[in-house]
């Protein structure tokens, strides 16, 4: 638990999560908006979390259980190409569209058949674009059975996931992230509250 209040004092102070009035991609209202995006240009702080994600993968999947790490661009991407590099494990993507020249592939990088792979993200709010992609490896009998997330947004991305067999796995949570930073004195209660009650709607 040092790490995630670390992390979530990190995360506030650089403004990589902010409490407001937010309009997110999916056009949805939300009372705080996190950028993980922003993370890698603290490379100290990048390569604590790359070393905690890696940790807690080993001790809850173990990495003789999967053969490559899979990831969607942009923001997870970053995160499993700095993972692949730690865990010395192949690395393919999966694009949001396949691209319209060349081989026209939405799976880039090897797979084969039957193989299995540990889908990486960085933020999981209903897990659409993962659910996507896990959806674009099945069709190529490619095996899902766990996503990791650094962030989970708590908004149905778990039941979203388990629908398509895949357990969700996260580093921490909003509400994790909000109250330790309540415990800070750094956010109010009203803060508190309202992205409790985001999350219950």
């Amino acid at each position: 638990m040092e790490f995630v209040k670390e992390f979530a004092t990190f995360l506030y102070q650089n403004g990589i999560i902010k409490f407001g009035d937010f309009t997110l991609a999916s056009g949805k209202k939300s009372s705080y908006y996190v950028d993980l995006r922003l993370v890698p240009s603290y490379p100290h702080q990048f390569r604590i979390l790359i070393k905690y994600l890696q940790n807690d993968i080993i001790e809850n999947i173990g990495l003789g259980n999967f053969d490559s790490l899979v990831s969607v661009p942009t923001g997870g991407l970053v995160i499993a190409s700095a993972l692949a590099i730690e865990t010395v494990k192949p690395l393919i993507y999966v694009r949001n569209k396949p691209k319209n020249y060349g081989t026209s592939k939405s799976i880039e990088g090897i797979t084969r058949e039957g193989m299995n792979v540990l889908m990486i993200d960085d933020v999981a709010t209903t897990g659409g674009s993962v659910v996507n992609a896990i959806r674009s490896l099945k069709e190529a009998n490619v095996t899902v059975t766990d996503a990791y997330v650094i962030v989970n947004r708590m908004e149905g991305a778990d039941e979203a996931l388990k629908e398509l067999g895949v357990k969700l796995h996260s580093i921490t949570n909003v509400m994790q992230i909000t109250e330790t930073l309540y415990q800070q004195k750094l956010v109010d209660e009203n803060i508190v509250e309202k992205v409790r009650n985001q999350i219950a709607k």
